[in-house]
Parts: structure tokens; C-alpha cells; sequence
């Protein structure tokens, strides 16, 4: 017989990726286990984040945390998650319950964003819930999530280039 996993409540861990010249702010819902145990984003090689963003910008995968961070940074392009503490399985967005919403006044308060981008439905719902979200446009993209097998790499990748229309510099 399986053993039924626990639901933890955590928190995020570590920051978010900006700075003053970053334009758009893209939002997941929280860090998977693998992302949370390398103490940075989309760290699972089977998430398709990364190699969607090189595609679109037509450079090789950024790989390893410094290298991703330089790339998000020279396109302009901030990263966070909505939730800051969740209840969660593992890194099952399907069990994830918000618990607490992160502050993104920080983000927008030092940087030049002009858009949110949330990756996916449950960044969608909790943006929604979160009051005091920023008076910015905001578009919602399929999960870049390899469990999201709706959507193939091409798509995301169509779906992702609209992030080109919010950068100054492409």
C-alpha cells in the first residue's frame, strides 16, 4: 500500500532575480523541490522555462544559477513567484495552497517593469487574489511546466515571444 505524502508548509527561501532596468516580471507560483533544494527557478531540467526564454532571445540555454541569472538580467526580464509561504506536496501545484502572497512592491518600486507575465494557472490565481498587486498590465501564459503536455515546446515558444512586445531593448 502507498503511503499518502505529507502536505508541508514552507517558505519561498530565497529573492527575487530584478534590477532597475528590468522591464518585465515574469511570476510563477513557487519553487519545485528541485528548484527549492538549488535555491533558484525552473532548477528542474525537465521545465521547460529556460530553453523557451533561449529560443525567443535565439542563444543557448543559460545552465547553472549565475548564468541563468546574467541572462534574465541582459533581456530586462525580472523573475519571482506570487506565493511567499505555501501549504504543498512536494512540487504538486495541484495540492499547493497560498498561504501568504509575496510583496512585489520591491520589484516594481525599484526596477522599470511594464508588464506581468504569470507562468501558468495557479501564478494566475493567486496574482488575482493578491490585493495589493501592481496597477500593471498583466498577461497569463501556459505553465512551462513539463507536467503542462498540453502545450508542446513550439507553443510555449510562440506563446513566450510575446514577452519581445514589453522589452525596449530586443
Amino acid at each position: 500500500m502507498k503511503e499518502k505524502a505529507n502536505k508541508e508548509t514552507i517558505s519561498h527561501g530565497f529573492g527575487p532575480i530584478f534590477d532597475k532596468e528590468s522591464e518585465v516580471l515574469i511570476l510563477g507560483s513557487f519553487p519545485s523541490v528541485k528548484s527549492r533544494e538549488d535555491s533558484f527557478y525552473y532548477a528542474n531540467k525537465t521545465n521547460r522555462f529556460f530553453p523557451v526564454l533561449a529560443k525567443i532571445f535565439s542563444e543557448e540555454t543559460p545552465l547553472g544559477t549565475e548564468e541563468r541569472k546574467a541572462f534574465l538580467l541582459a533581456h530586462h526580464i525580472a523573475l519571482y513567484d506570487v506565493y511567499e509561504t505555501v501549504s504543498i506536496v512536494g512540487s504538486s501545484d495541484t495540492s499547493l495552497v497560498g498561504l501568504k502572497v509575496a510583496d512585489l512592491s520591491p520589484i516594481i518600486d525599484s526596477s522599470s517593469i511594464k508588464v506581468v507575465i504569470l507562468n501558468g494557472k495557479k501564478a494566475l490565481e493567486g496574482y488575482l487574489h493578491n490585493d495589493n498587486r501592481p496597477s500593471l498590465p498583466y498577461l497569463s501564459l501556459p505553465s512551462t511546466s513539463a507536467a503542462n503536455a498540453l502545450y508542446s515546446f513550439l507553443d510555449l515558444v510562440n506563446d513566450y515571444s510575446s514577452i519581445l512586445n514589453f522589452l525596449t531593448i530586443k
